[in-house]
């Protein structure tokens, strides 16, 4: 398949690109580089250097067979969507990454928060609108989140819920009640890619995903100059990451509030494999579908325990409860479904005590690199009157 990776630069999307190409697809990723100048922004930088993006391009080139190809730019450009990408590749399969993926990044002020819309809205709108015009027939697999929903006191269903009211029965949205910025921004583009399927006759997949946690791929472990990036900071660190780094480096586990919070997760190795389902299994004209991806569900204070309980044979932990800098619900109902790529084959890859001592251990033997200035909360959801 030609297979167009947008957001290739980041966490997931080059992994994504080395697995399609891994894979015999024909890849293209497009990058702008401006998750970098984020990083820059907030002192957020990964635990191990990254090597440019053209790099790791020339470096998995010289290995393999099947290329990757790279066009950089950005997605808010329309033109230079249509022209350098959509008009000469013409995909039959797009990943879309290319979006301000952090919840602590758009809550940072009003300023954050304009850009995070902007950037995420405005980009996919340029999506669908090349897709519609160069690649009606492609399939569009979108990166949405299972923070859209927030945490409703009813059975989260996979994107659709059916609804009876005064007698009658209807097949609607799921209502969302997004738990930031950044996830509002995931909201409209749920909306507009259903909207543009329903009515342009396009097919896509929303791929609700919960928490990653994990550090390698099979192709990222293949060279250390094909590392993607590992976050432990409080801005782009996601919590599993951060809470094994923060045992490394002898500091607190940090527990926001009671630790009650409790969201999807699954491992970056089965992000990569939910994705591809969706590429082999791809929507039907004018069908909007929705996968709930994620594998596992735990509490906040659960993962702590587990990371103490793996970290244990190395280092002595201790959790911390923190003031929430969020606005969320600590305690909550949470059942959320998760069959859909279940019965396309997805065979997880489960959060064992086995798996988090391989990563404590790995990050262990690089314990001089961690920047513990960067992993305490300094974003506040309430802003300052």
């Amino acid at each position: 398949m030609r297979v167009l990776i947008l957001g290739g630069d980041g966490y997931l999307g080059w992994p994504t690109a080395m697995h399609f190409a891994a894979h015999g697809n024909e890849v293209v990723v497009v990058d702008n580089g401006a998750k970098r100048q984020w990083e820059q922004e907030v002192g957020g930088t990964p635990l191990w250097d990254v090597p440019t993006l053209q790099r790791r391009v020339r470096t998995w080139n010289s290995m393999r067979q099947t290329q990757i190809k790279m066009r950089f730019g950005d997605i808010t450009n329309y033109h230079f969507l249509c022209d350098k990408v959509f008009g000469p590749f013409k995909p039959e399969v797009i990943v879309h990454y290319a979006e301000q993926p952090s919840a602590p990044y758009s809550m940072g002020g009003i300023r954050e928060a304009a850009y995070t819309q902007f950037n995420n809205v405005i980009g996919t709108l340029n999506v669908i609108g090349a897709m519609q015009k160069y690649a009606p027939d492609a399939h569009l697999i979108k990166l949405g989140t299972m923070g859209e929903y927030g945490t409703p006191n009813i059975d989260i269903e996979e994107g659709w819920l059916e609804l009876e009211h005064n007698g009658r029965r209807d097949r609607v949205l799921y209502p969302k009640r997004a738990g930031s910025w950044y996830h509002q921004s995931k909201v409209h583009d749920s909306h507009n890619i259903e909207f543009a399927c329903r009515v342009w006759g396009l097919r896509a997949t929303d791929l609700n995903q919960g928490v990653v946690y994990g550090i390698d791929t099979e192709e990222t472990a293949s060279h250390p100059e094909l590392r993607t990036s590992f976050h432990y900071d409080a801005v782009f660190g996601t919590v599993i990451n951060r809470f094994c780094v923060q045992a490394v480096a002898g500091v607190p586990l940090t527990v926001y509030g009671k630790g009650g919070q409790t969201r999807g997760y699954l491992n970056i190795k089965d992000t990569l494999r939910c994705v591809e389902l969706a590429a082999k299994n791809p929507a039907e004209p004018g069908e909007f579908r929705v996968f709930n991806q994620f594998t596992e569900q735990f509490s906040v204070l659960q993962l702590a325990e587990m990371v103490k309980a793996a970290a244990h044979l190395f280092i002595q932990v201790s959790i911390a409860h923190v003031e929430n800098p969020r606005v969320e619900a600590e305690d909550h109902y949470y059942n959320a479904k998760n069959t859909s790529l279940l019965s396309l084959g997805l065979k997880p890859h489960l959060l064992t005590k086995g798996v988090l001592a391989k990563m404590i251990e790995k990050i262990q033997r690089d314990k001089r690199l961690i920047d513990t200035e960067i992993i305490h909360p300094k974003v506040r959801w309430k802003m300052e009157k």
